[in-house]
């Protein structure tokens, strides 16, 4: 009996949100694929033009690595260009440079010419934004405030400078009250203007006053250095921002934060003037020196907040932000400390972050006082890993990770760490430093499953202190946490036994060997023999990456310790050979059986692979029907030609044949495209899995096992449970929005009812919100209205139609203009489902103004001899402008 129903709820808005409008990039070098990927391409003419000559090698270099670690991406040349291409890219803000080799290791980085300089300090970096409901806060606002240069002249050493200053909408310079001020100072090694270029202060800004939450002020953006930064602030920056602005000189109406040298030198003036600034915060900053009884109780009679901002232990300031807390705790100087960031260190991730807090309390009565929620306390200092203590990499208890290397490479000009762990499983190189005769490398946090090889002077080496890795030329880096929880190890006395088979093969004249992995409480005397999965490489690799890099045993005992698959063994054989179909049913199939208790009929025989695997397998099952009832198919195809086969001996024994891809950027993919149609025209039943995103890697192989192997063996169908989730889009000023309230915890359809033709399941649909802050001008007279449709429910053995699921619409904010759908019956309730759009609700030009709260109640019936499976499917929700 089927138990439930899956499903996955999107959303789409017919208006998107401004942020949609931001540009790429100013950099023509770049685009954006259709699946979402931004590729980089530098014609190698114009790359030789701007060098002078011809280099080596152009890699790209970002912040694109994980937690925005900076990275290099080689660039590969190909016809009259160099491209790459990154992706996909979570929301967010980016920098890049590319940056050109010479046989010497000398390097030289550069821009596209004809772009602007994106950031002052960095003359070499462009950025790209990437949007997204995630980032909205700091997008790109119609109608926002203004900024301006300032400029004057030093007081310190009589050159002219300049500032950047925000006025908010509005700014009215006559108005009868001066404004209040914040002024944000910059670090030393950063301009003034990098608060707007990398930290997005004016967008920051735009969207908090846009959202209500910023006190009607004027902000300075500035930078204090030099022999004197106090009378640089204080008689510079601020006395110009006085004569040129409509800002107040009183005390409760001025604040200072800066970053880094800007932190320090806030704090220094906090100490040496308390009382000028009544809210003052330090991002990554530092104190020298202590604090008098005297000056604390000055300190706080003037001040009424003081905030400590910091990132993790990869933020340089980590220690001195904890001495600075100790330090104002010792003199008795109230204040509030943010708790240490754990995702970022001190990067513009982490300020940019804390930037949008502060400024949302300055000026503020009722801003609250504690840290953000997620936020760790700073109790300690942080001490790495000592020199020459880590023989493989280090992982703290945060998911902190630290490399070193022997001395063996002391003399190198550059080391790197080349893994997986660019977005969707590329490969990135992210620089080491070289601390004595070491190099050195803390990166993170990061999260799941990698494999790493060192890259010396351009030269791959795999990690000589590995010992554990010792059949392939990666080594292995699992990172507990909440991702990649399959590829962890399973808890002592839950884990099947991994076993080499040792056997003779009459095709490679050789003796070989395989991997076999056993269930836990494999018994090879009972009754029944084990169902037996031969598990196949792919070209370049042996019978060792399955285990070392795919994981494939923690999958495997993780499954068995969840009960989640039929206890069977596995064999991970040796595919290097010219006739891959005689190899295993000749040489290591019968020497498998002889060692183990498994089957040998075709419904308890199955064959997988992953590129040459995956065509091994297609080759074997098409042309030895009868062998493998269950067939699974990684990233290949039939490379090589199309094989005779009998597509209805193939059909009577398949139980399951389940063909897996990776996305565009997996090398293969046409090839199983092209092996869809094959096997459609020639009416082999088969699966598409459907893509799974990433490249031609393990990342994509694994995840393809873990779909597979529940899947096998099970003539009877397997469990499932219910969910439903929703990319939430924020609501913003000026658009029309919707969002689908989800706490990441799923729905469950409750279920099955028996009504005598159905078996029906019930639920809700999450809360939908409508937001509509259009104006007359944007909207006119029109409306808005939300439909929902779905499409099919898969169950990889079954399909049901959209028409099976229906729903009873509800408003649950009424008010005059804004209407419920009408209810949609199922198809075995009398009607057509939600197989055509069905109408959740409607506003008019009279309702559409505000929020609006809407529901339903769901209803799902299958037929009552609906095969039992999981059943996944996508209920969409549609927003769109009606007259």
């Amino acid at each position: 009996m089927v138990t439930g129903a899956a499903l996955a709820l999107g959303t789409a808005a017919a208006m998107a949100p401004s942020a949609a409008a931001d540009p790429v990039a100013p950099d023509p070098w770049v685009s954006v694929t259709p699946e979402g990927y931004h590729r980089f391409v530098v014609p190698q003419a114009e790359a030789e033009r701007i060098l002078g000559s011809k280099p080596a090698q152009v890699e790209l270099q970002g912040n694109f690595g994980p937690a925005g670690t900076w990275s290099d991406l080689a660039m590969d040349p190909s016809g009259t260009d160099y491209p790459t291409q990154v992706g996909i890219l979570q929301p967010g803000l980016y920098y890049y440079q590319y940056t050109a080799t010479w046989p010497d290791r000398t390097k030289k980085s550069f821009k596209e010419p004809t772009s602007p300089v994106a950031v002052t300090a960095h003359p070499t970096w462009s950025t790209l934004f990437v949007p997204g409901p995630s980032v909205q806060w700091m997008a790109d606002v119609a109608h926002g405030g203004t900024v301006a240069d300032l400029a004057y002249d030093s007081p310190v050493d009589g050159a002219e400078r300049d500032a950047l200053v925000w006025t908010p909408p509005g700014y009215d310079p006559g108005r009868a009250d001066a404004y209040p001020v914040l002024y944000l100072l910059a670090d030393g090694s950063q301009s003034a203007r990098e608060w707007a270029e990398l930290g997005r202060a004016p967008q920051v800004l735009d969207n908090l006053a846009a959202e209500g939450g910023v006190a009607d002020m004027v902000v300075v953006m500035a930078d204090a250095r030099g022999t004197d930064p106090r009378t640089e602030l204080l008689d510079g920056v601020v006395a110009a921002t006085r004569d040129a602005y409509h800002v107040t000189d009183d005390a409760a109406g001025q604040a200072l934060a800066g970053i880094g040298d800007g932190a320090h030198h806030a704090l220094t003036v906090l100490r040496t003037d308390p009382g000028v600034f009544s809210e003052v915060a330090s991002f990554s900053g530092r104190l020298t020196g202590s604090i008098s009884a005297s000056t604390a109780r000055e300190i706080n009679a003037g001040t009424d907040r003081l905030r400590v901002y910091v990132g993790n232990v990869l933020d340089p300031a980590y220690n001195s932000t904890h001495d600075l807390l100790r330090t104002l705790e010792r003199a008795g100087v109230e204040h509030e400390f943010d708790g240490v960031d754990p995702d970022t260190g001190g990067t513009w991730d982490t300020w940019r972050e804390g930037l949008r807090d502060f400024a949302s309390r300055v000026f503020q009565d009722d801003a609250g006082h504690g840290p953000r929620e997620g936020h760790r306390p700073l109790d300690a200092r942080y001490t790495p890993p000592a020199a020459g203590s880590i023989t493989t990499p280090h992982v703290d208890a945060d998911g902190i990770v630290t490399f070193e290397t022997g001395t063996q490479w002391a003399d190198a000009k550059g080391v790197t760490v080349w893994a997986n762990w660019a977005p969707n499983g590329a490969w990135f190189r992210v620089p080491m430093t070289k601390v004595g005769d070491r190099w050195r490398l803390s990166m993170g946090p990061l999260d799941g499953f990698y494999y790493y090889r060192y890259v010396v002077d351009g030269v791959d080496e795999k990690d000589p202190a590995d010992t554990v890795n010792t059949l392939t030329g990666v080594s292995p880096l699992f990172v507990p946490g909440e991702n990649d929880r399959m590829l962890a190890d399973a808890p002592e006395g839950q884990r099947g036994e991994l076993s080499l088979l040792t056997y003779d093969s009459k095709v490679a004249n050789e003796e070989r060997k395989a991997y076999v992995w056993t269930p836990p409480g494999y018994d090879p005397d009972r009754a029944e023999p084990y169902p037996v999965l031969y598990l196949n490489h792919g070209g370049g690799q042996n019978y060792g990456d399955w285990v070392e890099v795919g994981r494939a045993p923690q999958i495997l005992d993780n499954y068995s310790a969840q009960g989640g698959i039929v206890p069977m063994v596995v064999v991970m054989g040796n595919g290097n050979v010219p006739d891959f179909p005689t190899e295993l049913l000749d040489n290591l199939a019968p020497a498998a059986r002889a060692a183990y208790h498994i089957r040998s009929d075709a419904a308890g025989q199955g064959i997988a692979g992953l590129s040459m695997g995956a065509m091994n397998t297609l080759n074997t099952w098409l042309t030895r029907p009868g062998q493998f009832g269950w067939v699974g198919a990684f990233s290949g195809g039939l490379f090589f030609g199309t094989p005779q086969f009998d597509a209805a001996a193939v059909n009577a024994e398949t139980r399951l044949a389940r063909m897996y891809t990776g996305d565009k950027t997996d090398f293969t993919y046409q090839q199983t495209m092209n092996l869809l149609d094959l096997l459609e025209k020639n009416g082999v039943e088969h699966e598409f899995a459907g893509v799974t995103q990433g490249p031609h890697g393990f990342e994509v192989w694994s995840t393809n096992l873990i779909d597979l192997l529940p899947r096998l063996f099970r003539e009877d169908g397997g469990t499932q449970g219910v969910e439903l989730r929703a990319v939430v889009p924020e609501g913003q000023d000026g658009v029309l929005a919707l969002s689908v309230a989800d706490d990441g915890s799923g729905v469950t359809l409750d279920g099955p009812q028996q009504t005598g033709t159905a078996l029906r399941f019930r639920g809700q649909l999450p809360a939908v919100t409508v937001t509509d802050s259009r104006t007359v001008a944007q909207a006119g007279v029109t409306g808005w209205a939300v439909t929902g449709q779905a499409y099919t429910f898969d169950s990889g053995a079954r399909l049901l139609e959209g028409k099976h699921l229906g729903w009873t619409p509800r408003v649950e904010t009424p008010r005059a203009g804004l209407v419920a759908g009408d209810a949609r019956a199922t198809a075995l309730g009398g009607g057509e489902g939600l197989a055509v759009p069905g109408r959740l609700a409607s506003a008019t030009a009279e309702g559409r103004v505000g929020t609006a709260t809407l529901g339903a109640d769901l209803v799902l019936d299958v037929p009552v001899d609906t095969a039992p499976g999981e059943y996944a499917g996508t209920l969409s929700l549609t927003l769109f402008p009606v007259d």
